[in-house]
This record gives structure tokens, sequence and C-alpha cells, in this order.
């Protein structure tokens, strides 16, 4: 096998290993994601819980208007709580997001330079074109 085969071996061989870190990094991307939308919806749901509970006026006593308060007060606490828990998710999903794209590049630039080792390697297989001398002499000769 010659250098610019071995060459290209190794190349193709390290545009598999990138490609599978990508699949890794487009994985850990997406359950961010999926976290993210998970936490988004809880805080929503949360939120509603709360306002919902909040417009009630239904107590019968000052008793079990206080202990209404309270379980607004608490369901509030749990959606700002989620809502930070969410800003966090964020970040981490923007950050996988990056990685995901930087190993997309880092494949992609491989796989350009397999394909230019490729080119180059048939390149070197076409025989010479002997029509592409040039004449010596003239047309009167």
């Amino acid at each position: 096998m010659t250098a610019d085969k071995k060459k290209l071996a190794r190349l193709n061989r390290l545009e598999k290993l990138r490609a599978i870190a990508k699949q890794s990094a487009a994985t850990e991307a997406a359950q961010a994601e999926s976290t993210l939308s998970q936490l988004r919806n809880l805080s929503d749901r949360t939120r509603r819980l709360a306002s919902d509970y909040a417009a009630r006026r239904d107590a019968a006593d000052g008793g079990a208007l206080h202990h209404v308060g309270r379980f607004v007060n608490g369901l509030q606490t749990l959606s700002r709580t989620t809502d930070g828990d969410a800003l966090r998710a964020q970040s981490i999903a923007d950050a996988k997001q990056q990685v995901l794209a930087e190993a997309e590049r880092r494949r992609a630039a491989i796989e350009d330079r397999a394909t230019a080792q490729a080119r180059r390697i048939a390149s070197k297989a076409q025989p010479t074109l002997l029509g592409a001398r040039r004449t010596i002499g003239t047309d009167l000769d």
C-alpha cells in the first residue's frame, strides 16, 4: 500500500471517528433540549395552577383562605425555582448545540481532506495524455 493510500485510509478512519463524536454530541444536545422543554412545561403548568388557585373564591372561612394562600405561595415559589432551572438548562442546551456544531465542522473538514486525497490518488493513476505534447517544427515540414 502506498503512502497516499495509507493516508487516505487514515483519513477515512478519522472521519468515522468524527462521525461517531458528532452522533454523541447530537444525542447529548437532544437530551439537553428535552430537559429544557420538560422544565419549561413544568414551570408553565405550575404557574397556571398557582393562578387558578389564586383566583378561587370558594373558601368557607379564614382558615381555608389561609391554606389556599399558602398553597398558592408554595406553587409560585416552585414556579420561580423551575424558571431558574430552565434558564440553566437553556445555557446547557446552547453549549451542547455549540459542541454539536463544532463536531460537525471537524467531521466535514476531515471529509474534505479525505475527498481531496482520493482525488490526488485518482489523478496520479490517470495515464499521461500523449496528445497533449507540443508539436515541433512548422506546418511546412
